[in-house]
């Protein structure tokens, strides 16, 4: 067991800021090849408690167009990471936090950046979690309440396995599948 610790902090009104930057330098590296470029995670709902990294994925067409997107994001200092055990999810690490290197010498701040293509399940999954926390408040400060316990107690590993179960049936709820009374 590691004695790293979860960090969460308040929303951050500069996240959705931040995050309209590097979709700006994504869409000039990119240009055709993203259908969109979308803000998820925690960062990306109002007022949810989150760890300061900015999460991001990029959506493209089909992965036969993955090996233009790597060339692309690689001149920006991106480096393609494989799915890291997520199929439908490519993952983009970067080496400096002068990445993505668009030529202003700017310090980005702390974020992940995946490409997925447009019928990923991993995709959906992302939007559909994010869409439902954004309108639905009080689910949205249950999972705060509930990511605050569970950085308490748990490295970053075990943080993020014991989410699952609220993540799961958030989802489900989100799809309409819940069972529960009446079903």
């Amino acid at each position: 067991m590691t004695n790293a610790k979860v960090v969460l902090v308040p929303s951050d009104e500069g996240w959705p800021v931040a995050f309209e930057a590097l979709r700006d330098v994504y869409s000039r590296a990119l240009g055709g090849l993203a259908l969109a470029i979308e803000h998820v995670g925690s960062t990306s709902v109002p007022g949810l408690l989150a760890k300061p990294v900015i999460d991001i994925d990029v959506v493209i067409e089909s992965r036969s167009q993955l090996p233009a997107v790597v060339e692309a994001l690689a001149t920006l200092g991106y480096r393609h990471n494989g799915d890291q055990g997520i199929p439908g999810r490519e993952a983009f690490p970067r080496d400096h936090d002068e990445v993505p290197r668009d030529g202003s010498g700017r310090s980005w701040p702390l974020h992940h950046l995946y490409v997925c293509a447009r019928d990923a399940a991993e995709l959906r999954r992302h939007l559909l979690f994010r869409d439902w926390l954004r309108a639905h408040p009080t689910r949205a400060a249950e999972y705060g309440a509930l990511k605050l316990r569970l950085a308490e107690l748990h490295d970053p590993e075990g943080y993020c396995e014991a989410k699952t179960d609220f993540v799961q049936a958030t989802l489900r709820e989100a799809a309409g599948t819940t069972r529960g009374a009446g079903s």
